[in-house]
């Protein structure tokens, strides 16, 4: 089944979610590395709780944990330092209620920790250490993983 949604677009939502709560002094802007990680979180919560991809992009299993391309070429100009919201990052797609229902649990859950915090994590699960280094990280490792360790039942 074909996705609604491209990465970018859902990183869009991340990094305008995001921003509302700097707004209230409640976050401070993500980082690349930080936004990839949510990417890789929502895309396993999405594969469990649906059985359908958020978004097509390959994961792909990096030295640094998954990643997805398409958004870090996008936005590696900003180097380790946050990405700043612009108006073009505002959320143009239509989101099911689940989906931002997912999504917002997801920033919820893991956007309360830094870049490196996610990061580790990412390293010491299953779907990132199964897969060699630069391959594409399987949709269906991921499902399988979200739905044992992340997903109730």
């Amino acid at each position: 089944m074909k996705a609604n949604h491209t990465a970018v677009d859902v990183a869009r939502w991340f990094i305008s979610h995001n921003h509302v709560k700097a707004m209230l002094d409640e976050a401070d802007d993500i980082s690349n590395l930080k936004l990839q990680k949510l990417l890789y979180y929502a895309q396993g919560a999405v594969l469990a709780i649906t059985g359908s991809p958020l978004f097509d992009d390959d994961i792909v299993a990096w030295e640094h944990g998954p990643v997805v391309p398409t958004v870090y070429h996008l936005y590696k100009h900003n180097g380790r330092n946050g990405i700043p919201f612009t108006d073009e990052m505002r959320v143009q797609e239509e989101y099911t209620q689940e989906e931002n229902g997912i999504l917002e649990d997801v920033y919820n859950e893991f956007g309360q920790y830094s870049a490196w915090k996610l990061r580790n994590m990412t390293h010491e699960e299953t779907p990132w250490q199964s897969t060699p280094k630069n391959d594409v990280i399987s949709q269906a490792v991921i499902a399988e993983y979200f739905k044992a360790n992340y997903v109730e039942a």
